[in-house]
């Protein structure tokens, strides 16, 4: 198992009603991603911090969540001190940015911004070593289930390409539409690190699923 290639399965494709079951059919993830939505940065509400702490307590794989929420700046400390092993916040709607990273540094998490497709990279070159963690939106935040969009390949290469040059160890994040099918061209963009729910929840073997998302990476690692 190469320990760069990261699969993260997307509780939001499991069955909320058998969470630990869930959890217990992707033991080969290296972490659970946690898409907590508030209907009012993205139009869908999934769950809060009282379900986080559940997961976290029951959950045998680290955390890996994904704030699509209004006024990060405020909420996000709270999950990393849930314990989660990451807390990403979407880069659009925080008002203090490398302030929030530092904070959840400083509590224990890994430190992510997210990304919407609109929004250009940019803007984070400078920002690179206040993150732990940076997430290219493949598909639109909001819904599970989405196709992947090819076009934000070239933001995620441009992104890898800062980040080899300034000899930074951020990891890259891809979420939406991950499938064997589309895995290898974020790989080959520079992705290290996967988020995939129906893939992984939607096999009759998850596990194995993981399994082949990993191999297609490696096969096109350059």
């Amino acid at each position: 198992m190469a320990d760069d290639i990261r699969i993260n399965p997307s509780i939001l494709a499991a069955d909320f009603v058998n969470m630990q079951s869930e959890l217990a059919r992707i033991s080969g993830a290296d972490f659970v991603h946690v898409d907590v939505m508030d209907n009012h940065f993205v139009p869908n509400l999934t769950f809060g911090t009282q379900m986080v702490r559940r997961i976290q307590e029951t959950s045998p794989i680290p955390l890996d969540v994904h704030l699509m929420i209004t006024n990060p700046d405020r909420w996000a400390p709270g999950y990393a001190e849930l314990g989660a092993a990451s807390v990403t916040f979407h880069l659009e709607a925080a008002a203090e940015p490398v302030s929030l990273a530092r904070r959840l540094r400083d509590i224990g998490a890994r430190a992510g911004v997210a990304v919407k497709p609109a929004t250009p990279v940019e803007g984070l070159f400078d920002l690179l070593d206040d993150f732990d963690q940076i997430l290219v939106m493949t598909v639109e935040p909001g819904f599970g289930g989405q196709s992947f969009i090819p076009e934000m390949m070239p933001k995620l290469r441009r992104l890898s390409d800062e980040a080899k040059r300034r000899g930074s160890s951020v990891w890259l994040q891809v979420d939406g539409g991950i499938a064997e099918s589309t895995i290898a061209q974020a790989a080959e963009a520079g992705a290290d690190t996967f988020v995939a729910g129906s893939a992984v929840f939607g096999a009759d073997d998850p596990d194995a699923a993981i399994a082949g998302l990993r191999d297609v990476v490696a096969a096109h690692r350059h």
